[in-house]
């Protein structure tokens, strides 16, 4: 496997803001020519969760291993985080898909397979990313169609801006302008021609309530955007893959039966959107 850390600001020679990151970490296979010199792998870009105040190490590299491990090729981004605010992260976010695109006969990845994953408040980036991909914030970065993700994984999401939800998370990324406030909440960003989306959350989340994840399903289901939702009964916030991977032995937070199925299931869901591992040339 290869494992690589590119600075995307200074792979793209974009200026960056002072105090900006903007880090992609990758991890992809090369395949012996043994078993295929065609094969095209499904890529995921994993944005970490953290409030808009940092980037959770335990939603990054454990959640890329278990991608890896079953064929894909993938890319957490370390993006920036406040006193930076909106759109610095989404601009990095389009930078990382657009190298993955740009990169993908050398990695193996087809072009048409790269999903985007985010939990909590990287849920929101995420979110931001797979409706704003057009946003006149990153016109200059790439074309569009270069930072759309083929499908979107929204874990324990920060999605909406009103109501019980996790405020201090709409603070940073908004930098207190109540303006941004209203249009960042994804309910809002919703539109017909998104990708398709993964959803889960647990139901007595303590600190970005499940509410955050029924209305933006709401607002899906109105838009007829295709999506999945799954609402388990029983886990704390922030469960990452909500094992020993993530937390200290014998120290996982007691769930419901079902959440750790979650990577599996999402999985799935993508599988069944076409992003599957092919041989047999180029996309």
């Amino acid at each position: 496997m290869r494992y690589e850390k590119v600075n995307l600001y200074a792979h793209f020679s974009v200026e960056r803001p002072e105090g900006a990151l903007g880090e992609l970490t990758c991890w992809y296979t090369e395949t012996s020519p043994k078993v295929s010199v065609s094969r095209r792998r499904p890529a995921v870009l994993i944005l970490p969760g953290g409030a808009y105040t940092w980037t959770s190490p335990r939603e990054a590299e454990p959640v890329a291993l278990r991608f890896a491990a079953r064929g894909w090729a993938a890319f957490a981004l370390d993006y920036s985080c406040a006193p930076l605010s909106f759109p610095v992260s989404l601009r990095e976010a389009a930078l990382a898909m657009r190298y993955i695109r740009e990169n993908a006969q050398a990695m193996e990845i087809d072009p048409h397979m790269v999903a985007a994953m985010g939990f909590s408040a990287g849920g929101h980036l995420c979110g931001t990313l797979g409706t704003m991909w057009d946003a006149p914030e990153v016109a200059d970065l790439a074309p569009a169609g270069m930072v759309r993700p083929d499908a979107l994984g929204l874990c324990y999401p920060v999605a909406v801006s009103w109501g019980r939800t996790h405020e201090k998370s709409f603070e940073n990324i908004t930098a207190g302008d109540k303006g941004l406030w209203e249009r960042l909440s994804l309910d809002a960003l919703v539109r017909p021609d998104m990708p398709p989306v993964f959803l889960w959350h647990t139901r007595n989340d303590g600190a970005v309530p499940c509410r955050n994840s029924l209305e933006l399903a709401c607002a899906m289901e109105k838009a007829g955007v295709d999506f999945a939702m799954h609402v388990y009964r029983s886990g704390c916030h922030g469960l990452s893959t909500a094992d020993e991977m993530v937390y200290p032995v014998g120290g996982v937070p007691e769930t419901s039966w079902d959440v750790s199925g979650w990577l599996d299931a999402m999985l799935r869901f993508f599988r069944d959107c076409g992003l599957v591992i092919r041989d047999g040339g180029e996309s």
